[in-house]
């Protein structure tokens, strides 16, 4: 008896930890959004997409460029005399600015369909951001649920063990007392071993789930979850289909890049067009120190131009980009298409797992009150002799059993609503 005690001690202590961080589930999210390198790239392109969308909006404006010279000149290498006074000539500077102006007129309408294909880019690069952003959030929210079943796991296995080291004990009272058999005590000893093994599996297992979810949030220390007892209530299924599969980040930034690919057809069928430019430009030169702006004393030169250009033949070049350009619109809009299928079937799948494991978590607490009673009937058989040592094994397995089916049912509960919400982009 003192033996089975000592041993019990020595499997229930939980040893000295490196120090942990505890956060909850929004700190985790939090973390993770800041330090994942995927939602820094997605933010990076919708970065990247809005500055091509502000070129595609400055490309209807003029280019202006503006220029200055101040040039220094002898009229030769030997120094000149002025006739009239007999004075060495100074050398004198020159100063030339000037400014130049260009505005494409008429262009095949390429800057339209490039504005409308920024546009659409944009929009894509934004659902790109929501989409991985709830990524981000499912995956850390995994490690979270993951540590935190693990931790109840270890829990249900603590608990196991002291049930395993009671009944060993009561199998050694007993073969004292002569009314039970050896095989009584032997057999008890086999299922304490196998409490504690499963013990130190489950401990591993956790210590693996706290690494695992340090990492997802940026920390180099094991990260502790901090539970939350309160279970979110079903979510009204039939209300989350109406509209959703459209407003799907995915499916939005699928579409979005289908009209990004019919707008690049358009600016490519732009190349049959003629293009029209017209520049203006203003250059005055003279001896003086400017004086701005009139330029008082200064020369001016000044043109203005029109231009247009039409390329008849470019051998088969526009026809080779254009074919290209459409080979690429039919594709996004297959994936387009196939997004939003993909994303309705999955959609149906995970809705049918939400129902399905809420579903099981009150049958899994059910069992586990019934496995706890009748372990507690076959403990007072047992007792009195009128169970036997398989009996009453049989009874713990089933109530170890059950612990861990409810904590399972509720992990898989709470995977399922979080993969919901990536799929719709916005939190139940």
């Amino acid at each position: 008896m003192r033996w089975a005690t000592g041993v019990l001690m020595v499997a229930v202590a939980v040893p000295a930890a490196a120090q942990q961080v505890e956060v909850t589930l929004p700190e985790a999210i939090t973390r993770a959004l800041q330090v994942q390198p995927l939602m820094v790239q997605a933010r990076g392109e919708q970065r990247t997409a809005g500055a091509e969308r502000l070129a595609a909006l400055g490309a209807f404006l003029p280019s202006l460029t503006a220029s200055y010279t101040a040039a220094r000149r002898w009229d030769s290498d030997v120094q000149r005399i002025d006739p009239a006074t007999g004075q060495p000539v100074q050398p004198v500077y020159v100063h030339t600015p000037g400014l130049a102006a260009s505005l494409e007129l008429f262009d095949g309408l390429r800057r339209f369909n490039s504005l409308r294909q920024k546009n659409a880019s944009l929009e894509a690069a934004e659902a790109g951001v929501v989409n991985q952003r709830f990524a981000v959030i499912l995956a850390t929210k995994q490690a979270f649920y993951t540590a935190l079943a693990n931790g109840a796991l270890v829990t249900v296995a603590e608990a196991q063990v002291r049930r395993a080291a009671q009944q060993l004990q009561i199998s050694v009272e007993k073969l004292r007392a002569g009314s039970a058999t050896r095989s009584d005590s032997l057999r008890s000893t086999v299922e304490y071993g196998n409490a504690r093994i499963t013990l130190l599996r489950a401990r591993a297992n956790l210590a693996t789930a706290q690494a695992s979810l340090g990492r997802q949030v940026g920390v180099d220390v094991p990260v502790r979850a901090a539970p939350d007892t309160a279970l979110p209530s079903l979510p009204d299924t039939a209300a989350l289909r109406a509209g959703a599969v459209e407003r799907a980040p995915e499916v939005e930034r699928a579409t979005a890049q289908a009209r990004a690919a019919q707008a690049d057809l358009g600016a490519t069928r732009s190349q049959y067009l003629p293009t029209l430019t017209l520049s203006y430009s203003d250059q005055r030169q003279g001896t003086q120190w400017p004086t701005f702006p009139t330029f008082n004393g200064f020369s001016e030169n000044y043109t203005w131009s029109f231009r247009a250009e039409w390329q008849l033949f470019n051998r088969f070049a526009r026809e080779n980009n254009q074919v290209a350009s459409a080979v690429r619109r039919d594709n996004a809009a297959a994936t387009a298409a196939n997004t939003r299928r993909d994303v309705n079937a999955r959609l149906t799948q995970q809705l049918a797992a939400i129902a399905t494991s809420y579903e099981q978590i009150g049958i899994a607490r059910d069992n586990v009150a019934a496995a706890t009673e009748d372990l507690r009937v076959q403990n007072e058989r047992y007792r009195v002799g009128a169970a036997t040592i398989l009996d009453l094994l049989t009874s713990q397995t089933a109530l170890t059993q059950a612990e861990q089916n409810l904590v399972q049912a509720r992990f898989d509960y709470l995977i399922a609503r979080a993969q919901v919400e990536a799929l719709l982009g916005r939190t139940l």
